[in-house]
Order: C-alpha cells, then structure tokens, then sequence
C-alpha cells in the first residue's frame, strides 16, 4: 500500500482556500497512491477561531472530501471542527473511494493553548480497516499519551497522525513518531503542517513515515507531497521473529 502525506500551509481562516490547494495537491499526485492525509485541521489552521468556524457534521467539507476521494479513487484522510448536538470536536475523517466514511473526535485537546475550552474531548477508541490494513487515528497531541495509543493484541498496523506540531517542539514530534512505532510495532505516519499560521507560529512540517523499527522511511521537504510505499508481510514476519506484544502489562 502507497501512502501520500501533503504537508500543507495552511491559509489561515479561509477554508475554501485550503480545499482548493488541497484539491491541486491530490490532482498532481502520481497514480498509485492508495491514501492522501492532509494536517490538523487543514481548512483553518489551529487557533482560537477554530470554533467559530465549525461546521455541521454534515457540512462542506465533508462533501468536498468525499468527492475527491470518489474522484481520485484515494482515501482521504484529514481534520476539521465539526460542531454537533451543541459541542464542537475535532474530528478526524477518513473518506474511502466509494464516499462512504468514518471518523475520530480527537481525545486530548491541547490544554496549554485553551483547545480544551473549545473544544470537547472525544472518548472512543478507534480503529478502521482499508485494504487489508488495520489504521489507528490519532490527532496532535494525542501522541503524547502511550496508553491511549497502546497496540494491545496486536489490533492495528498503521498509526495515523494528523497534527499542527509548532517548529519550537520539533525535536519532540520527532523522537514521539519514532517511539509509537517501535513500541506498537507498526509504521507510523505523521501529517504536519508547514509555514506561519495567523498568529505568528512556526511550523517546520518534519511529516514523516517511519516503520516499525522506528527507522524513517520517508521525511517531507516543503509542501511537496511525500509517498512511500508501506509492506504488511515483512511487518508480518518481523512481529513474528519478536513478539514484543505477548509482554505488554
């Protein structure tokens, strides 16, 4: 399985904007890509306004992205603030080919920065299946917590992370991607978005796909779309030659 991760810079507050470059962003990709993941909150960036932009669960950009998952023939995968039954989430989609869909509500919502006043927590766990691969969701700062992300049995294969991780904690994304793979035995791929958001922070992307030994397969440069083809049966193999899994407390 292929997967593509656009390390988009994200226009502060104009959605349209975003789903337009994201839109030319899946169209130049190579034929053969099997999922194209967008960062955290990729229609306005991550700050206070977030709620204030939310939109229905059923709104435009849930039909935008089914439609270029329909039309690319790619599943889509990408965060936006959906406002529900009087709350507002940030929800993580994952939109198949076929335009039917799923999603995540993010589970620890970023204290330091006042998320947490805005936006509710989600509490399910999640795990989908696409094209024989188990998919973990996971959005930012839910990197941070092994327990919630913790592979127990062997559940999932792949950890999908959406994020707006700011340049200042680089070092952290970094060494936290590389952890959850090697602890989970599975291949991690981070989404990060790049550039300045509407209040001065940097963000330096560092998007990367890493595999289950913890090793970079594949790291973004600029917002150019980053593939990398990912392998279940030497997963498969190495799970097998060291079955960590048979000791997690």
């Amino acid at each position: 399985m292929v997967i593509t991760l656009y390390q988009h810079d994200i226009v502060w507050a104009q959605p349209e904007e975003n789903r337009r470059r994201v839109a030319a962003a899946m169209a130049a990709t190579p034929s053969g890509s099997d999922i194209f993941v967008v960062p955290e909150t990729f229609t306005t960036g991550f700050g206070d306004h977030m709620a204030s932009l939310a939109e229905a669960a059923d709104g435009p950009t849930l039909m935008w992205a089914r439609q270029m998952a329909m039309e690319h023939q790619m599943l889509f995968v990408g965060t936006w603030i959906v406002r529900e039954g009087g709350r507002c989430y940030n929800r993580m989609h994952w939109v198949f080919p076929d335009g039917t869909y799923g999603h995540y509500d993010k589970a620890h919502t970023f204290r330091p920065s006042g998320e947490h006043d805005q936006i509710s927590r989600g509490t399910e766990r999640t795990v989908f299946e696409y094209r024989g691969w188990r998919i973990k969701p996971a959005v930012c700062y839910d990197l941070r917590f092994p327990k919630w992300l913790r592979n127990d049995g062997m559940n999932y294969d792949l950890l999908l992370v959406c994020a707006n991780w700011p340049a200042s904690r680089r070092e952290a994304w970094g060494t936290l991607l590389k952890a959850r793979a090697i602890e989970n035995l599975c291949y991690v791929a981070g989404c990060n978005r790049t550039g300045t958001d509407g209040v001065g922070g940097e963000y330096s992307g560092d998007s990367a796909i890493i595999d289950y030994k913890g090793l970079p397969i594949a790291t973004a440069n600029g917002t150019t779309p980053l593939s990398a083809p990912l392998d279940t049966e030497r997963l498969g193999a190495f799970r097998q030659k060291w079955p960590l899994y048979l000791d997690f407390d």
